[in-house]
């Protein structure tokens, strides 16, 4: 890391105290608001009388890298639901039912231990003489390119239980987008077959042959069935293991859960105790934010995925249960909220992503020369995915947030050196932005889909609803979205950054010359001075498209906001048509396409609700972000710690505990990082390694004290205690480098 020009003392050990008044662009304000100052300026309060009560999830996912199985809460997989055992994008298995003497275990509990295994506790129906069940399941399920589950049978009763434990199996190996979008499918050419203890499943006429072995110790198997017999005395227990071995042209998967050796020597637990060294240790007051992000934590080190070819760049799958892939948009905004406390997360993005970056034009996966991916599919069937291949590019900010993400890899600490291997990834990027992205020439990346078989939205909105103008019509192709511009922006500044730092200061000047031209033509464009907002795009017809939307808060988080109007843009985000109590709504309850119940157009997205506070920040509004990450904890609250994909964006004083939506993904990669960014965002904290600063405020009140260890910045790490008083930032003795 470069050392400061003052003193190392400036950069690692100084007291930062409360002050008052804050700058546009400079030093926000970092006065302590008492509880009830912020209740006054409208900050997050509770009902009085209600209690935030944690939301039922519906069913149970557990994830391993791609690999996920969605069951009930009784642990059984069922045809008739969207549920299932998932390997590279295939449902390997789609019944899973466990009955005694004929009759389904009912469900007591799940208890969760890591996000890849769980058990389930059930009991068997009541038996003859006994005036309660007696018979007690637990089931012990794992996944990793497969499943294994452990089922052990406990007799409670006072004499031995004679059982006949039968476990019904099913396969369809259906494509996950079918399952997911609930498509039509043609009645499966499935052959089966049983012998000794295992069933046989597999499947023809697919470009990839696809199978399965179902095989359990001391099982009887027949069509369709695995059935065991057994004596248990009373107060003891019977025992059985079944695993699942997914098959690909007739070659069994190697299996990542556990044989017969304990669950900690599996390369799954490897994986996470290595993810978790590798996170700074991290104390908050808050017991709230605390919970969230050691869930966060471990939901992330879950989601992460390799390309076996380059096991050493992990990148994070977009979510369970229908996105276990990567995607370049969700990775790479993962990764920027990240990256301050986990840079190799945000490297192995990049580097992934660089390798897949497309060299050359094809209409069908929307593919151009330096375009950066929009997701990756894997399934036997890539028929059924976006564009017909196993790679869309169909994103047209991805490319944008990819240079953005390198830019700020270099402000926390990465070096130079390190990053030069992106720089041609980097050029690219940026002469796609500027030629390709740029479809007129006007300065704006605007998109249109290349065909009928690609998104017709491209942003991170991505549903056909989603690009609305405020009276409820449709806005036509091609578009160009505020936060896209916001994002060009962005990566403008990060690649005079970057070419500054490999010794190109005159492409760094050019680039900071594109970069205040954009932000100039930008508001001259999109600003509505009667709305004193900006507007969602502009459409076809360069007409601006009027909605009042949650987009511009990621403008306000690149910096692209005008000075003179920031205020206004802040005020608006928070105002009651925007701001439900918990979130920042995607789309004003004011606009005629609004439903708080919709996927795009009136829900809250905790991402982009952060992104947003993260704006308010940048641009001294610790007020308004106070009263955002006050919602934001209460939302945390009542899902029991862990963020959806999305909720219902319902007002607080209708609905006074957050509605869920009905398919949010869970866990989810950028709402799972969310809570880093509502702590780094609440801290302030700012890194600019080239120039040897790192900045912090203190603590909100509603977040108290933090201590957080081992914080990564270049080779150094950082000790940063904080209250509200006061922050002192130390350099970390105890370990130094990368993780």
């Amino acid at each position: 890391m470069t050392e400061p020009e003052t003193t190392r003392g400036e950069l690692l050990s100084r007291d930062r105290h409360a002050q008052d008044g804050g700058s546009r662009g400079g030093r926000p304000d970092v006065r302590p608001v008492p509880a009830a100052e912020r209740l006054r300026a409208g900050g997050p309060s509770r009902p009085r009388g209600i209690a935030l009560v944690p939301q039922p999830q519906p069913n149970v996912t557990l994830v391993e890298g791609s690999t996920f199985c969605v069951s009930g809460h009784d642990g059984t997989v069922r045809p008739d639901r969207p549920d299932g055992l998932f390997v590279r994008d295939t449902r390997v298995i789609s019944r899973w039912e466990l009955a005694i003497d004929g009759q389904p275990v009912e469900g007591l509990t799940v208890i969760p231990l890591e996000p890849f295994e769980c058990v389930f506790v059930g009991r068997a129906g009541r038996r003859a003489a006994h005036p309660e069940p007696t018979i007690v399941v637990e089931r012990h399920r794992y996944v990793g390119q497969g499943m294994r589950e452990d089922i052990e049978v406990h007799n409670y009763g006072a004499e031995p239980a004679g059982l006949d434990i039968t476990l019904t199996v099913g396969a369809d190996f259906a494509d996950l987008f079918e399952v997911k979008e609930g498509r039509p499918r043609s009645v499966p050419r499935v052959e089966h077959r049983f012998a000794g203890t295992d069933l046989m499943f597999w499947r023809t006429g697919l470009p990839q042959q696809r199978g399965v072995r179902v095989t359990g110790l001391g099982a009887a198997a027949g069509a369709g069935t695995l059935a065991f017999r057994a004596v248990v005395a009373p107060q003891a227990a019977w025992s059985t293991t079944v695993q699942v071995l997914p098959t690909v042209e007739g070659q069994e998967v190697a299996a990542q859960f556990p044989s017969d050796r304990p669950v900690e020597a599996t390369e799954p637990s490897r994986r996470m105790q290595g993810w978790r060294r590798a996170t700074p240790e991290i104390a908050v007051d808050n017991t709230v934010l605390a919970r969230a992000l050691a869930t966060s934590e471990r939901d992330l080190g879950a989601l992460r995925i390799v390309d076996p070819g380059h096991p050493e760049d992990a990148v994070v799958a977009a979510g369970a249960p229908w996105f276990m892939t990567l995607f370049g948009r969700d990775a790479l905004l993962t990764s920027w909220m990240m990256l301050p406390f986990t840079p190799e997360l945000a490297l192995g993005t990049l580097r992934t992503l660089a390798r897949l970056q497309g060299d050359h034009v094809d209409p069908m996966s929307e593919e151009q020369p330096g375009r950066i991916l929009h997701e990756v599919r894997t399934g036997a069937d890539l028929s059924q995915a976006l564009g017909g291949h196993g790679i869309y590019f169909g994103s047209i900010d991805s490319t944008a947030l990819f240079v953005m993400v390198a830019g700020r890899c270099l402000h926390w600490g990465i070096e130079p050196d390190e990053l030069a291997g992106l720089r041609p990834a980097v050029e690219r990027a940026l002469d796609w932005i500027v030629s390709y992205g740029d479809r007129d020439g006007d300065g704006f990346v605007e998109y249109q889909r290349s065909t009928d078989r690609g998104l017709e939205n491209q942003g991170w909105k991505d549903s056909v609803d989603s690009m609305v103008f405020a009276d409820g019509d449709r806005a036509r192709p091609p578009i160009a979205l505020a936060e896209v511009q916001g994002y060009s922006y962005a990566a403008f500044r990060a690649a005079a950054d970057l070419f500054r730092a490999w010794g190109s200061a005159d492409r760094a000047s050019a680039w900071d010359r594109r970069a205040d031209e954009l932000r100039h033509r930008f508001h001259e464009a999109f600003w509505m001075p009667a709305a004193g907002f900006y507007a969602l795009a502009l459409d076809g017809r360069k007409r601006q498209v009027d909605a009042v939307t949650s987009n511009i808060g990621h403008c306000l988080m690149t910096g692209i906001v005008d000075d003179t109007v920031a205020d206004a843009v802040v005020d608006r985000l928070v105002a009651p048509d925007m701001f439900s109590g918990f979130g920042i709504r995607t789309l004003s309850a004011t606009c005629a396409a609004y439903n708080p119940a919709s996927y795009h157009d009136g829900s809250v997205w905790p991402h982009d609700t952060v992104l947003g506070l993260s704006g308010m920040v940048r641009y001294g509004r610790r007020d308004a972000a106070q009263q955002v990450l006050g919602g934001l904890l209460d939302a945390l609250e009542a899902f029991g710690g862990r963020l959806p994909e999305l909720f219902c964006g319902f007002d607080r004083s209708d609905k006074p505990a957050p509605v869920p939506y009905p398919t949010s993904c869970s866990p989810q990669a950028w709402a799972a990082a969310a809570p880093f960014e509502m702590l780094r965002a609440g801290l302030a904290l700012e890194s600019d390694a080239p120039h040897g600063r790192f900045d912090a405020v203190p603590a909100p009140a509603i977040v108290g004290d933090v201590h957080i260890d081992r914080l990564p910045v270049g080779s150094v790490r950082l000790r940063i205690d904080a209250d509200t008083e006061g922050v002192q930032i130390v350099r970390d003795e105890s370990g130094d480098g990368h993780a």
